[in-house]
């Protein structure tokens, strides 16, 4: 069949190989466990209500995740206002969402060409048609059978190709804004444990203070 598709099946079968690739290695590094691992807030706050949060560990935690990069931004600059702590968070956030898009464009590219390539199958082919038409005239089946084979086999082919990169196009695109909500919500936990936290060491601080000037 792909023989008989002519040249351009060669470029629709490659864009296939990719969107194939593609699609499995999404699948791979989008796994919810991955980006967003069980319970890493609430150890981070356990870290720190026991203050056994040590630079070692934040590296530990931005080199397991997504979320782990993006929560250890916000460690790193816990000492900043509260608004100073977001605005760290959202910055590597965006970063983070760029590297969840990855291939992402690749994919809807081949969502976009795979069809093209099988319309131009389709008109080389009816070129064909009409050339042994010009030549041999209707009465040879064969030249014309060819041309017309090699037009449907094209078509067929490239849609097929483009239907399914952009069913996974458009499911991981959903995926990714799905998990970068997820993200957001951890995150604002995390910049309230902060929070709490030192607000809960400045009363401390305080009446400390006040005790010892009575």
């Amino acid at each position: 069949m792909v023989k008989a598709g002519g040249w351009l099946m060669f470029p629709i079968v490659a864009c296939s190989i990719i969107a194939f690739a593609i699609i499995l290695e999404r699948f791979w590094a989008l796994q919810k466990k991955k980006v967003i691992p069980n319970h890493l807030v609430a150890t981070i706050w356990h870290w720190v209500k026991e203050n056994q949060l040590e630079r070692s560990k934040i590296e530990e935690i931005s080199k397991q995740s997504a979320l782990g990069k993006i929560l250890a931004t916000g460690l790193n600059n816990r000492h900043l206002e509260r608004e100073r702590i977001k605005e760290s968070i959202e910055e590597a956030g965006r970063q983070v969402v760029h590297e969840m898009e990855r291939f992402l464009n690749t994919l809807g590219t081949v969502a976009s060409i795979s069809p093209l390539l099988g319309l131009l199958g389709t008109v080389i082919g009816m070129i064909k048609v009409f050339n042994a038409i010009t030549s041999s005239g209707v009465g040879n089946a064969a030249p014309l059978a060819g041309g017309i084979s090699q037009a449907l086999i094209t078509t067929a082919a490239g849609l097929t190709v483009a239907i399914i990169a952009l069913i996974f196009h458009r499911y991981f695109r959903g995926r990714v804004d799905e998990l970068v909500v997820k993200m957001e919500e951890e995150a604002i936990k995390m910049v309230d444990v902060l929070h709490n936290n030192r607000s809960m060491a400045s009363l401390k601080a305080g009446k400390q203070e006040t005790g010892k000037a009575a």
